[in-house]
């Protein structure tokens, strides 16, 4: 997988940076994140929107992933940093920050001197989908991004998935969907942990859309479980 496309070769996290954001793939997303980035959000009328697919994010040397769904139409499509100016993000950071793997609690663009400590943040898809749905074609042909971040983050000890795809899309991407039959793959829950053969642990959790902490399907306690949880075993 490393030479993909139009002779790219995904031997670096840089690499992979430069290649998602030059990423035409998917017509229809291509299409939609520059509509959104023309139309805009009445609130960030003056704001210059990134408009592109948006790389990982995070340290290299991370032990902890966390993989999201995609980056939302006036989140990341608009800062272009995964989990940044929307509210997913605010709960996010804040966690992460909470359990020392943020630098600060919230993240409002690119340039706010966020950083992040043993923790890196991709996404099952790199833009932002119409009705936050990407479709079946268009995750397999997001997943040798993710595929490359999981080669190249060769420290990974604990990875969370926010959200059933998220979850689905890592273990295809991480190759447990092939390797495992149906019955022993792990299984979306909130809170579940699942060690696979390779040592690393997968945590799910609900991914904390508006829809899921509005309606406290989510809540900050569920929440904050997860990543005390992957706290707990990073430091076993």
């Amino acid at each position: 997988m490393a030479s993909w496309r139009r002779g790219t070769t995904l031997g670096t996290l840089a690499s992979v940076t430069r290649a998602v954001i030059a990423c035409d793939r998917c017509p229809r997303l291509r299409a939609y994140c520059r509509l959104v980035a023309r139309e805009k959000k009445r609130e960030f009328r003056a704001e210059e929107y990134w408009g592109r697919p948006v790389p990982g994010f995070g340290d290299r040397r991370a032990r902890l992933l966390i993989v999201g769904l995609a980056p939302a139409a006036h989140g990341a499509n608009r800062t272009g940093r995964m989990f940044t100016g929307d509210s997913s993000g605010d709960w996010l950071y804040e966690a992460l920050h909470r359990f020392g793997f943020a630098s600060r609690p919230s993240a409002v663009s690119r340039n706010d001197g966020l950083r992040l400590t043993d923790c890196y943040v991709s996404a099952a898809a790199r833009c932002a989908p119409p009705g936050n749905k990407p479709t079946r074609a268009e995750l397999e042909r997001c997943r040798p991004y993710l595929e490359a971040e999981l080669r190249l983050l060769t420290r990974i000890e604990v990875v969370i998935v926010l959200g059933r795809i998220a979850h689905d899309a890592w273990l295809k991407a991480a190759g447990w969907w092939g390797r495992l039959p149906p019955r022993r793959r792990p299984q979306f829950a909130h809170g579940a942990t699942a060690q696979l053969p390779d040592g690393i642990t997968l945590v799910s959790s609900y991914h904390p859309s508006r829809q899921n902490t509005n309606t406290r399907k989510l809540t900050r306690e569920m929440w904050h479980d997860v990543f005390r949880k992957a706290r707990r075993l990073l430091t076993t």
